[in-house]
C-alpha cells in the first residue's frame, strides 16, 4: 500500500457490563473497521457480559483522519448475529503526539490528555502516556445504540520501513 504511514496496534482489554442478548448473557465479539479497510475482530468469548479478550488486533494507516470504528456483536449458532452497541475514536491527537518524536521519558509521563465530548465516545478522560520505551493511548469507550456497555483498549503505533511515515 503506497499511502501506508504505518500500522496501528489496538489491544482490546475487556468488555465492562454489556448488553444481554441470549437468555442470560451473550457471546460477544469486537470488530474494528477504519474508512473501507477490511475489517478486524477478535475472538469470541462465550457466555460473558464481562469479557477479558486481551487480544492485538492491527489495522494500515493510510488517513490518519478518518475515524476508527468499534462494533460489538453477539455470536448467535442459527440466526444472524446481534448488534451490542458501536463507539468511534479519532486518533488525530494520538498521531500529533508521535509526530514530536519523544524519546527517553520516564515510564509513566502523561504526554497529553483527551476529554470526553459529544463528538467522541469516551466515557472517561484517555490519556496518552510514554510506556516501556512507546507512546501509548488508553481509551474506555462508551457504546452507544445500546442500553448499556464500555469496552477498554490500548493504542500503539508501529513503524513500518517501507511506508511513508508519519
Amino acid at each position: 500500500m503506497e499511502n501506508m504511514m504505518g500500522l496501528l496496534r489496538i489491544h482490546i482489554q475487556r468488555g465492562v457490563n454489556l448488553a444481554v442478548r441470549d437468555m442470560r448473557s451473550s457471546d460477544p465479539y469486537v470488530v474494528i473497521k477504519m474508512g473501507k479497510q477490511q475489517k478486524v475482530k477478535t475472538r469470541v468469548v462465550k457466555k460473558n457480559v464481562n469479557p477479558e479478550w486481551n487480544e492485538d488486533l492491527t489495522l494500515t494507516v493510510a488517513d490518519p483522519n478518518l475515524p476508527i470504528r468499534v462494533c460489538v456483536y453477539d455470536r448467535d449458532t442459527f440466526s444472524f448475529d446481534d448488534k451490542m452497541g458501536d463507539a468511534e475514536f479519532e486518533i488525530a491527537t494520538f498521531i500529533k503526539v508521535l509526530k514530536m518524536r519523544l524519546e527517553g521519558l520516564p515510564d509513566g509521563t502523561i504526554i497529553t490528555k483527551v476529554q470526553p465530548n459529544r463528538q467522541n465516545c469516551l466515557a472517561e478522560e484517555s490519556y496518552i502516556v510514554w510506556s516501556k520505551g512507546k507512546l501509548v493511548q488508553n481509551m474506555v469507550l462508551r457504546l452507544r445504540n445500546v442500553e448499556c456497555g464500555e469496552v477498554e483498549l490500548q493504542l500503539q503505533w508501529i513503524d513500518v520501513p517501507t511506508s511513508k511515515g508519519l
